[in-house]
């Protein structure tokens, strides 16, 4: 996130797009329900009817994986209409006029036969946008799990720039990350080409640094492969072990048939969980980590602010902190490990990472934490980006055409099917299906289908379904409704007893690598 939580109070108008934000965020949503009761306003971008819609001013219902042709369309309207920040954008960007020159193609007519969206509300839209004091973007997993999630992003930060709505409070763009610490995963180098805050592996004085601090030589400048890249890889044969710490991909990946081989084609694979997961269950070694409340440490989450947790309760039986397992294995495997406690690598993490040098245990032990970056031990840390420059000066404007979804209904597969999750339930389910109150309110998947739908396919609520794509088939209760549009249906991936994700796509985008996981073509037939 560019900004912070605490700025949604003050914004003017929020441009929510990719995020069903009341389930998969609900603190987050009731900070932009409350804004609105307040009198901001709300755009709402999201072909199913979700909660967050009661609230919205507007809501337009684009066709699955239309985001940057519609955002296209806005920043159409918003030059045409002379309604762009002229001022922000030539004292802080660069690349307008190639900006300009490719949006002109997307004229509001244009807009509506890829999206759906009638060229007025299309209109209304982008002049609320482009006329609020304060807007705020947020999107999520709906924004980036498309084979053009990278061109997605892009293009909303085009539109921030375009009217300057980024460095500045209660602005920006506003990524809502999908699970506990996964900005922190991130921030200390649990990506494929970076080390921690996202220092390049290679780049030969960024090795040179952390070769020195670790006692090491010959560090592998060469990036590494994406989850992805990796089952790909362990199905051919070329990846022969695989380590897994607080993942099951054998619920959350797409393709499930293609996982399954792939990794029961691993030489050697060690599952480090908290619980007997479904990819747990397949490994030849199961190393028991400690939960949240049965260790220490620092939590990095959705608006960068680090936060130190304690440990409350012991480990059960041989559980053990996650760093206390890696330690011991460095050990085993003759690497010179002298960490003595979680404190002793938050030492080394300021002293080899810029953004969390001053970020420090005694720091956080006072007060709410502290959001990067935060250079120094005298830093108050920083609560939005970007206030005066960009990190490489001037923004550059990124034009982004406009690429359909890696699969469109045909004939055969003629319904598209999108997954998210559900209130009660999260993520494979590995902890909260435990919880015998949320097990009550939500025990079992259900497949969203529209009322005409289903009415020709002589389906009731309840009634048995079986769900086909190219790559596999599942069986689940429909639930007749109208939160989906014609021919769209909709299912959580929350469930083992219909694994959704043995039918998504595992196309990905060219530059993350993120699967098309929103978006899928299938059939669907009532079972007799």
């Amino acid at each position: 996130m560019t900004n912070s939580i605490n700025e949604f109070d003050e914004a003017d108008l929020f441009f929510v797009i990719g995020s069903n934000t009341t389930a998969q965020h609900p603190l987050i949503g009731s900070r932009i329900i409350n804004a609105v009761e307040r009198g901001a306003k709300l755009i709402l971008f999201d072909p199913r009817e979700i909660p967050l819609a009661q609230f919205a001013t507007l809501h337009l219902k684009q066709t699955f994986g239309t985001d940057v042709a519609l955002v296209n369309g806005i920043m159409n309207i918003i030059i045409q209409e002379d309604l762009y920040d002229k001022p922000y954008v030539q004292a802080r960007t660069e690349g307008f006029e190639e900006l300009k020159t490719m949006v002109a193609r997307y004229t509001p007519k244009v807009v509506e036969q890829i999206t759906g969206i009638r060229s007025s509300e299309l209109y209304r839209a982008a002049v609320m946008y482009a006329q609020a004091d304060k807007a705020m973007i947020v999107y999520a997993m709906g924004i980036t799990q498309h084979v053009t999630g990278t061109d997605n992003v892009k293009t909303l930060a085009n539109l921030a720039m375009l009217t300057g709505h980024v460095g500045r409070p209660s602005t920006g763009v506003n990524p809502l990350r999908g699970q506990n610490n996964v900005q922190g995963a991130c921030d200390m180098g649990g990506l494929p080409g970076v080390f921690t805050g996202y220092q390049r592996v290679n780049d030969p004085a960024t090795v040179k640094k952390f070769e020195d601090a670790w006692g090491v030589s010959g560090l592998n400048p060469k990036p590494g492969l994406t989850i992805t890249g990796m089952m790909n890889a362990a199905h051919q044969g070329t990846l022969k072990g695989l380590y897994i710490m607080g993942e099951n991909p054998l619920m959350s990946d797409p393709d499930l048939t293609h996982v399954e081989h792939a990794l029961s084609n691993l030489d050697f694979l060690v599952v480090q969980d908290i619980f007997l997961t479904e990819t747990a269950a397949l490994a030849d070694v199961v190393l028991p980590a400690a939960a949240f409340a049965e260790k220490q440490g620092t939590y990095s989450n959705t608006e960068r602010r680090v936060q130190l947790a304690q440990c409350a309760v012991s480990p059960p039986g041989q559980a053990k902190a996650d760093w206390e397992i890696i330690t011991a294995l460095c050990r085993r495997l003759g690497m010179k490990c002298d960490y003595a406690c979680t404190e002793d690598i938050m030492r080394e993490i300021n002293a080899l990472t810029p953004s969390y040098g001053g970020i420090t245990y005694e720091r956080l032990s006072s007060g709410y934490g502290l959001q990067w970056p935060c250079p120094n031990d005298t830093h108050p840390g920083t609560v939005f980006l970007h206030r005066d420059q960009f990190t490489k000066g001037k923004g550059s404007f990124l034009p982004c055409e406009f690429k359909p979804a890696a699969e469109i209904p045909d004939d055969e597969y003629d319904f598209t099917l999108t997954t998210g999750r559900i209130y009660y339930q999260y993520h494979t389910g590995t902890m909260s299906r435990r919880v015998d109150l949320l097990e009550r309110e939500a025990p079992e998947p259900l497949l969203e289908i529209n009322p005409e739908d289903a009415k020709k396919l002589g389906i009731r609520s309840n009634d048995v379904v079986e769900v086909e794509s190219r790559r596999g088939s599942m069986r689940i209760k429909a639930e007749v409704t109208t939160r989906v549009p014609k021919r769209v249906l909709f299912t959580t991936f929350h469930f083992k007893e219909s694994q959704v994700n043995r039918l998504t796509n595992s196309a990905c985008d060219p530059v993350a690598e993120i699967p098309e996981l929103k978006g899928c073509s299938v059939k669907i037939r009532r079972c007799s």
